[in-house]
């Protein structure tokens, strides 16, 4: 998919139409979009050490044989302003195998 390396845009900061540079970024995972919930991991594990609780359910991959097998990510779009030079997200996620930006 192509994209264009610059957009007219609303900047949320400073609350007017201004360009925007256009740029991928890589899509966070639990732990670094949520840096405190690292209790949820330690939860499960502390509860196998005492005798209860299923462990064996954290080494499956979710979806069984469905693992792993989508051909595209979805891609993750970063606005910067280049007045404030804020950067912030907008619109929604979609898949695409490729991004190239023009």
């Amino acid at each position: 998919m192509k994209i264009p390396k610059a957009r007219h845009l609303f900047c949320p900061t400073c609350k007017k139409h201004t360009e925007h540079k256009v740029g991928e970024a890589k899509k966070k995972t639990r732990g670094t979009a949520h840096p405190m919930s690292w209790g949820n991991k330690l939860r499960p594990y502390l509860r196998g050490r005492m005798g209860m609780g299923n462990m064996g359910k954290l080494s499956k991959p979710p979806g069984g044989r469905m693992f792993n097998r989508k051909t595209s990510k979805k891609v993750d779009l970063r606005f910067t302003c280049n007045t404030c030079k804020k950067t912030h997200m907008a619109g929604k996620a979609w898949r695409s195998r490729k991004v190239e930006f023009i």
